[in-house]
């Protein structure tokens, strides 16, 4: 199963939306405190609609907590400052990707110890950053197409229409 870790997420909306891609693509979501809301959020529910319900989601206290609890966890760190590209990284099927807090990444002083496990999404150099949502969005479906989709609905049936 593949890991999706938010670091002290702030826009319920975001990890609402997170939560429900999560959802689709039988992916556990980790939240690490401290959070920019209350996990009982309206925001975050309507987000994530009506499958909040269903998402695997484990929450820690901080960072520290975390590794603790993940000692020999492979984690790739998405940061704008990465020289590597999320698309040459190969995601192992139980590997966790690491997304920081939509107003300032993930802190430095963690990146600096794994820049070999750092990845980028490329982008035009004039732009900050990507919404959160859509990044993890774009990781996560690389990762699931290297590892086949393993576990997913991949076709779709179309049903007969008469036009007449």
């Amino acid at each position: 199963m593949l890991n999706i870790v938010l670091l002290e997420p702030e826009i319920p909306a975001n990890t609402g939306n997170i939560g429900r891609t999560c959802c689709a693509t039988g992916t556990r979501l980790h939240l690490i405190e401290p959070l920019g809301f209350q996990i009982n959020e309206k925001a975050l529910k309507r987000a994530g609609m009506d499958y909040w319900d269903k998402l695997d989601v484990v929450v820690y206290e901080s960072y520290q907590d975390f590794c603790e609890k993940n000692p020999d966890a492979k984690i790739y760190y998405a940061t704008t400052k990465a020289p590597n590209k999320y698309c040459d990284a190969k995601f192992e099927d139980d590997c966790f990707i690491m997304f920081g807090k939509e107003s300032a990444g993930i802190p430095e002083s963690i990146l600096v110890n794994n820049q070999e496990t750092c990845i980028r999404i490329p982008m035009n150099p004039e732009i900050r950053s990507l919404n959160l949502s859509n990044s993890v969005a774009i990781v996560l479906y690389e990762a699931l197409r290297q590892n086949d989709f393993v576990g997913m609905e991949t076709e779709g049936q179309l049903r007969e229409y008469d036009w007449k």
